[in-house]
């Protein structure tokens, strides 16, 4: 995996993302944060579409997003086709989230997950890689909902 990474918050989980852009980069991440800069109010879905859309694009292979919860983050970057958002505040779930469900985005709220957690968790999904197998097929069915979709401009 490339050592580069997208981050992205709004402003509940601005002190957050700051605290992981921090660990990103002592572990040698070249980190491109996509905002807030400062914890004014901002609506997620603003950063979360700026981020998934760059990935999508193929100028990041995974980013991190974090608001109050994680979820609205979620909902707004799966609308980017192409990109697989997966909420996480546990290792379990985000080593699954890459290896079962090739989630190249993940996000965590602020209000739900402590700084050190967070951490770990983020260094489990990055340590992931996706496993292929079973799981491929069924990430497999996805992308082609997604194309049909797109297709028939259902989307």
């Amino acid at each position: 995996m490339s050592k580069t990474i997208a981050v992205g918050s709004d402003d509940a989980g601005f002190p957050l993302k700051e605290e992981l852009k921090r660990y990103l980069e002592a572990e040698g991440y070249a980190v491109t944060d996509y905002g807030c800069e400062r914890p004014d109010p901002i609506d997620y879905p603003d950063v979360a579409l700026t981020v998934a859309r760059a990935v999508a694009r193929g100028e990041h292979e995974r980013a991190v997003l974090v608001c109050g919860t994680g979820i609205g983050m979620a909902i707004a970057a799966n609308k980017v086709p192409g990109v697989f958002a997966a909420l996480a505040h546990d290792p379990y779930s985000a080593a699954r989230a890459r290896m079962s469900n090739d989630a190249q985005v993940l996000t965590m709220g602020a209000r739900v997950i402590g700084p050190e957690l967070a951490k770990t968790v983020l260094r489990v999904w990055l340590d992931s890689e996706f496993a292929g197998g079973n799981s491929a097929r069924k990430v497999g069915k996805i992308r082609s909902a997604e194309r049909a979709l797109r297709e028939s401009g259902a989307e």
